[in-house]
């Protein structure tokens, strides 16, 4: 086949290319330019938008013996990550621009391009699995290595991306394709892992959103109240610096009678308000989820399977049932901290059944 190879710049990409032309496939390796100005994203080995990155990618092409390009990606990512990250936390919500950006660029835009020009498939550094099942659709599974399991953010993906990627390293342990990648003569075996979100210079979330958002900001500011008694505790400089769940940063000047730390219960934008209280008061044990993407035939009834709620959670029980164009899903085992915007990825064991958009998730305190 021929196959195009995301390259990040990275030892598992770097891998993944190498093992797809092991395979016998005429590979060429690619890198995606994501800013038009690098620097204005983040800066050294942590992300996958720099140029470093690339220069990395191009030197792993060398040895691995592949044509390499880079494909401008800037203009897409910033309108269906970067501006989708923006609009979330402007509306109260908190988005996983990573699972973004594996719907709208990695296995959309880069994929359509790579078919356009004759491409069979796209291959990536994640680690998952993809097996064919008995009825001949594509499955995509956890991978071996469960502390590098990337499953959850590729729960966006439809059969027909499915049908045309390649997951080359979802049956091996990270220490091992270090290793390999030493053997091969990779300068990237030991790079440091990518982390946090690659267009956040310093990792400041709320300080990057303060001066980006600029007059789209829903508020400058407001008052943090307690849920319970609609106390004043404190102000802050914008809800968009918030999320459900967060502990550090309310710097209340009021601390709980009882001792107990306080945490974001609620955000209300247009108010300006952040409602807060005890950590008992954040359980769910109900979500609703929108634009559900199946990875292959949605549920015809009630389904019994896990729901991973966060990219480095647990996974929950769950009774997952589609209602009109979304998902119910009631959590047999409640939840914590769970804030619309996030993901609900739904695994029937090690299966990846399909995820959807948290819209609400209702706290076990509101039930009537």
């Amino acid at each position: 086949m021929k196959v195009v190879a995301a390259m990040s710049g990275g030892v598992d990409s770097a891998v993944a290319a190498a093992r797809a032309v092991e395979a016998g496939h005429d590979v060429t390796g690619i890198h995606l330019a994501l800013s038009r100005n690098p620097a204005s994203y983040r800066s050294g080995a942590r992300g996958c938008c720099t140029i470093e990155d690339a220069n990395d990618a191009r030197r792993a092409a060398d040895v691995i013996g592949i044509p390499f390009y880079v494909w401008d990606l800037s203009d897409r990512f910033h309108e269906d990550v970067v501006e989708d990250f923006m609009s979330e936390y402007a509306a109260g919500r908190t988005p996983n621009p990573c699972l973004r950006c594996n719907e709208k660029i990695k296995f959309a835009a880069v994929l359509d391009r790579a078919l356009a020009l004759g491409f069979d498939a796209v291959a990536t550094g994640h680690y998952a699995r993809l097996e064919r099942a008995p009825d001949g659709l594509w499955e995509l599974h956890r991978p071996a290595d469960a502390a590098k399991d990337q499953s959850y953010v590729l729960g966006v993906l439809t059969q027909d991306q499915l049908a045309h990627s390649m997951f080359p390293l979802g049956d091996t342990p990270k220490p091992e394709v270090r290793r390999e990648a030493a053997r091969r003569g990779l300068l990237v075996a030991d790079k440091p892992d990518s982390h946090d979100i690659c267009f956040v210079a310093d990792g400041d979330n709320a300080g990057w959103l303060r001066e980006k958002l600029g007059d789209r900001a829903p508020n400058r500011g407001g008052d943090i109240v307690d849920d319970a008694t609609g106390e004043v505790l404190g102000r802050h400089a914008g809800t968009f610096g918030f999320t459900i769940g967060q502990r550090r940063g309310l710097r209340l000047g009021h601390p709980a009678p009882d001792g107990r730390p306080r945490f974001v219960l609620d955000i209300e934008p247009v108010s300006g308000t952040v409602r807060v209280g005890p950590r008992e008061e954040l359980t769910v044990d109900r979500i609703t989820g929108v634009r559900p993407r199946w990875c292959g035939r949605a549920p015809t009834g009630p389904l019994e399977a896990t729901v991973q709620l966060r990219a480095h959670g647990g996974e929950h029980r769950a009774v997952v049932s589609v209602v009109g164009d979304g998902i119910e899903v009631e959590l047999v085992d409640p939840a914590q901290g769970i804030a619309p915007g996030q993901a609900a990825v739904i695994y029937d064991g090690s299966r990846v059944v399909g995820s959807a958009t948290i819209a609400a998730a209702h706290r076990v305190s509101q039930a009537v």
